[in-house]
């Protein structure tokens, strides 16, 4: 029971260290104010206070921040298996809109994986409102370069 403990321990320590190197070099998430929340293997979860940069015209969040915030969780959980991994493809369902003040969470799960192929879900959420659906299509890429700062 301890070496497996062991063994979670150390794919949580994995699954941290990756995601501390993707969010120092992610300009785009940080600027838009993405939080990184949780991360464990094959899962994460990103938090974005919606702000008046995230309106759009009708005065809720652009489905453009709902992506970058479920996208972030995906790439995330994708990556904390320390293999170099990124989005196949991605494809979002908007289902309530957004308000300016909203705390919304997205939860990125790992579905399915063959080869190096996998598939993630995520939900995004204001409370117990799930805002959107979130389902991404990922690639690992071991000849691709670690995040700077990572060391495997």
């Amino acid at each position: 029971m301890a070496a497996h403990q062991d063994g979670d321990q150390d794919a949580m320590t994995l699954a941290q260290r990756v995601a501390d190197a993707m969010r120092a070099s992610d300009a785009a998430a940080v600027s838009a104010g993405v939080e990184l929340v949780e991360v464990g293997p094959g899962r994460a979860v990103t938090g974005l206070a919606v702000t008046e940069r995230h309106v759009n015209g009708h005065g809720v969040c652009h489905g453009g921040y709902l992506f970058l915030l479920a996208d972030a969780a995906f790439a995330f959980a994708c990556n904390s298996f320390g293999v170099p991994t990124l989005a196949a493809g991605a494809d979002i369902t908007f289902l309530r809109p957004a308000r300016l003040g909203a705390e919304l969470l997205a939860e990125a799960r790992l579905r399915s994986e063959s080869g190096r192929s996998g598939i993630y879900d995520v939900t995004v959420r204001d409370g117990d409102t799930v805002v959107a659906e979130f389902r991404g299509r990922s690639r690992a890429v071991p000849t691709l370069a670690h995040p700077p700062g990572f060391t495997p």
